[in-house]
């Protein structure tokens, strides 16, 4: 088991990065929210799980051991596979997706672009009661993950912003970032600047 890389960002890409360490080439998969952190030609140590197939080796990294812990809990789920775990960290913060499973939000978990209404649904049966309660816990400005959509603002800003089409993992991940930014923020403030980030 590869438990973690530690070395220097080569190429930044679509879905994966590449690490230099000890003079070779790591190709890491990475959700989303890790690629927007890594610089070329910056340091970066990556908590990892090495996934052996039958036709491939895949090395998956995250920046936190929150989204190591989330990842293995969903890919313990008969028929999540890496790549569906992946997506679905990619799709959401950490505490958004955790209160989502811990919730049992199934309408949220189906909106991930290759998760269906039958495995979100197995996911929240097999994992409602495994998923630790500090992962949906609310960011308090240092620990990175944004904050659930609490306000009534926020609820709103998503509201509208599914009125216009936009996926609502993507909307409540965006509105989540920003309210962790500014609780304080107006609907309007919200939707403008959600779209920003949407478009």
């Amino acid at each position: 088991m590869i438990a973690f890389l530690s070395g220097v960002v080569r190429e930044v890409r679509e879905n994966s990065a590449v690490v230099v360490a000890g003079g070779v080439g790591y190709e890491v998969q990475c959700p989303a929210g890790t690629l927007a952190k890594l610089a070329v030609g910056q340091p970066a140590e990556l908590n990892t799980r090495f996934v052996v197939r039958e036709d491939a080796q895949l090395l998956f990294g995250f920046l936190d051991q929150d989204s190591v812990r989330l990842f293995d809990l969903l890919t313990g789920v008969s028929g999540v596979g890496p790549k569906l775990g992946l997506a679905l960290l990619s799709a959401m913060p950490v505490s958004a997706l955790a209160q989502g499973l811990l919730s049992g939000d199934v309408k949220l978990l189906s909106s991930v672009s290759g998760v269906g209404k039958k495995t979100a649904e197995r996911l929240v049966l097999e994992l409602q009661n495994k998923v630790p309660e500090h992962l949906a816990a609310p960011a308090t400005g240092s620990g990175g993950r944004a904050a659930p959509v609490a306000t009534t603002a926020g609820r709103d800003a998503v509201d509208a912003l599914l009125a216009l089409g936009f996926r609502e993992a993507q909307v409540r991940a965006a509105v989540a970032e920003l309210l962790a930014t500014d609780p304080a923020q107006s609907a309007d403030a919200l939707i403008r600047k959600a779209l920003g980030r949407l478009r």
